[in-house]
């Protein structure tokens, strides 16, 4: 049996099925509104990022990590974009402290005397990581020839910050995994306290000078960040989202 399809049908089949992708990514939670919301402080003259994280740069590395944003349900999902923002927004922040709205002001450290300081909404940092990030991003060499590409092409920038967040690194679990309940810790995780949460995410990122100190403002100010963030996108932070009492990674 034959069936005659006309192209108009076709189109309207094919505009279904583009709607139901694009349903499913990053921007489908954080919309240009909200990010503008979310990161409103970014433009202001007074930031030397001024125009350079744009959500158009955003969606385009986004879309090129298909589990970024898009695995789980409504609340691992939402709580993902989140926690990322939390973390990045802490990273680049340039506002008045406490306030949490300053996120996303830097794109550079402020102490440049390394070559691969740190660089865009991660702080890309140390040449292993340059290396690695190019090669999880399919540009080969050229963040460790020329590492400023980080701060120079907002996509890149991107996409060198959600890679990070998407890879498993070491004797470390990705962010992303922590974050929508696919870690489970090992036997040395819970022997150093290292627990499901936000707060092992700080750990992966910076427990070397952040974490198993006791309250101090670094970690307070990711969560400050993540809470706002949560409430935006009305969705519950969960537990433990500090890493106080956690041993960083690099003590095993």
């Amino acid at each position: 049996m034959k069936f005659n399809v006309s192209p108009v049908a076709l189109s309207c089949l094919f505009f279904l099925f583009l709607r139901e992708t694009l349903a499913q990514n990053a921007g489908s939670i954080v919309t240009r509104e909200l990010f503008e919301q979310m990161l409103s402080f970014r433009n202001s003259d007074v930031c030397p990022g001024k125009g350079f994280y744009t959500y158009d740069a955003f969606i385009a590395a986004a879309n090129s990590f298909p589990a970024f944003g898009t695995t789980g349900d409504d609340t691992a999902r939402k709580k993902e974009m989140a926690a990322f923002f939390g973390q990045t927004s802490h990273e680049t922040n340039g506002g008045s402290a406490g306030t949490f709205t300053g996120g996303y002001c830097f794109v550079r450290q402020i102490d440049q005397s390394e070559r691969y300081y740190g660089r865009g909404p991660i702080q890309l940092t140390h040449q292993s990581n340059y290396e690695r990030a190019g090669q999880g991003i399919g540009v080969g060499q050229d963040l460790v020839n020329n590492p400023d590409l980080v701060a120079t092409d907002p996509i890149i920038s991107f996409k060198t910050a959600i890679w990070f967040w998407m890879t498993a690194q070491d004797n470390k679990p990705s962010c992303h995994n922590v974050i929508i309940g696919q870690w489970t810790p090992s036997a040395a995780d819970t022997a150093a306290n290292r627990v499901p949460g936000y707060g092992v995410i700080t750990n992966i990122i910076n427990g070397g000078l952040e974490c198993g100190m006791g309250q101090n403002t670094a970690v307070d100010s990711r969560i400050g960040f993540y809470r706002r963030y949560c409430g935006m996108l009305n969705v519950p932070t969960g537990e433990n989202l500090d890493c106080n009492n956690q041993r960083n990674f690099a003590q095993g």
